[in-house]
């Protein structure tokens, strides 16, 4: 299985909409960085973990899920990066590849080392725009296909049966 690790925080500062977002509230970036996770592991089928550290979130370690993401909010004195990397040592076999995505590089070296592979927040961003663009493709060509009558009718029939639907006389 293909597991993505996220580095939240340094995703939401590299990200143009989501640092816009951080300026007024950081739970609105935060909930926006989820969603479009959410719609990249619907689409991929990846399992999708995404770290947050506890500089903006004071408390004990959290872990939530939300649209099917799982959410980690590290404990006090647990940096991000240091709760990636012992998610990455967990996760890491034969079976699963994992990917951290994050633009720090000291983490980037650090995650290499345990056998996992990066996605820069650059990368990660131009994948979920084309996967945006695959999901509007096949919707617009899904709105496009005519539904197949398997009885041929004539179009006056065609075109009573409609009135009779809608109701009309």
């Amino acid at each position: 299985m293909n597991v993505l690790v996220v580095d939240g925080y340094n995703i939401i500062g590299a990200w143009d909409e989501l640092q816009r977002l951080k300026r007024t509230s950081i739970g609105q970036a935060r909930d926006r960085l989820i969603e479009m996770l959410a719609e990249y592991q619907a689409y991929s089928g990846m399992r999708v973990i995404v770290v947050f550290d506890a500089y903006y979130v004071k408390g004990i370690e959290t872990k939530l899920k939300e649209y099917q993401v799982e959410i980690i909010y590290t404990k006090e004195s647990e940096t991000a990066d240091e709760c990636i990397e012992r998610i990455v040592k967990g996760l890491k076999n034969v079976i699963n590849q994992v990917y951290v995505a994050t633009s720090d590089y000291a983490e980037q070296r650090t995650i290499f080392g345990r056998g996992a592979l990066r996605k820069s927040a650059r990368e990660l961003y131009i994948e979920l725009t084309d996967i945006g663009r695959e999901i509007e493709a096949q919707i617009e060509k899904h709105q496009k296909v005519q539904p197949q009558i398997k009885i041929p009718l004539k179009q006056e029939v065609l075109e009573k049966f409609e009135k009779w639907r809608r109701g009309d006389k």
